[in-house]
């Protein structure tokens, strides 16, 4: 088994047994996997228990599960952790709060790549925001590969999971804070006033914002497209808006030549 492997298996709970001990204990768990056509014995009282408090139960092949886990004897079920602890809003919010500043949040919206929420929470850590945001379902999460791609922001930038994002922009809203959306159509990026207390929100990488949440959003930030592509990456994206919304905060002035002064 080679090192990388290793490491992955470090986020994973592999058998029948582990995963019902890891449910008894209220282990916080992203999703289950079960083999295609498992129902029978301990694997139903699984997938009873994880509906009942609202763990993703997804199916695929043995095949697939045998790779998950380097080939152990998974016993048709695998259960995928965090590679580090969830936060909550509310540790988001005092994190501001202890540094005297206005709250600078990132939500994804559905991001679907830990390719690409590692790589935001990367820039998110050094744009100086105090946490970012993710949906509980349908969403990457803390997984191996999105702790790797993050290069160690995520032991500084807390991540919280919620239930409902919408529901939570209407919570953020309450606490004074303003919702910037990154879509087409909206203000020029460096037009938008975002020097207060702010939320970027970044949709998913084939449909962008949801309907809903994009209608929440305050203000929405474009950036211009010249070339024949009509779309950036998202984590391309968020960190061009997350370094506007910092030059604003930090009151960086710029001359005629984009440079700072």
């Amino acid at each position: 088994m080679n090192d990388k492997t290793g490491q992955e298996q470090n986020t994973l709970i592999i058998g029948r047994n582990a995963l019902l001990e890891a449910l008894k204990s209220g282990r916080e768990i992203d999703c289950v996997t079960v083999a295609r056509g498992e129902r029978g014995g301990s694997i139903g009282k699984i997938i009873s228990e994880c509906k009942k408090i609202g763990i993703p139960v997804k199916e695929a092949d043995s095949k697939k599960l045998d790779y998950m886990c380097g080939h152990s004897n998974h016993q048709g079920v695998i259960a995928s952790v965090a590679a580090h602890e969830y936060s909550s809003l509310e540790d988001i919010l005092s994190a501001a709060d202890e540094k005297g500043e206005p709250p600078f949040i990132i939500i994804c919206d559905g991001l679907e790549d830990p390719h690409n929420l590692g790589a935001i929470i990367r820039t998110a850590e050094a744009a100086g925001a105090h946490g970012v945001i993710i949906p509980k379902r349908r969403s990457a999460s803390l997984t191996f590969a999105t702790a790797k791609t993050s290069a160690g922001a995520v032991e500084y930038v807390p991540v919280a999971r919620v239930t409902n994002i919408a529901s939570t922009i209407d919570e953020l809203k309450k606490r004074g804070v303003w919702i910037y959306g990154a879509d087409v159509g909206g203000t020029m990026w460096c037009d938008s006033k975002a020097d207060g207390a702010a939320a970027l929100v970044i949709g998913s990488e084939g449909y962008g914002l949801s309907r809903l949440v994009k209608e929440k959003c305050d203000f929405i930030m474009s950036l211009p497209m010249k070339g024949k592509i009509n779309s950036l990456n998202a984590s391309v994206a968020a960190g061009i808006l997350m370094y506007e919304i910092l030059r604003q905060r930090s009151d960086i002035k710029t001359d005629a030549g984009g440079n700072a002064k």
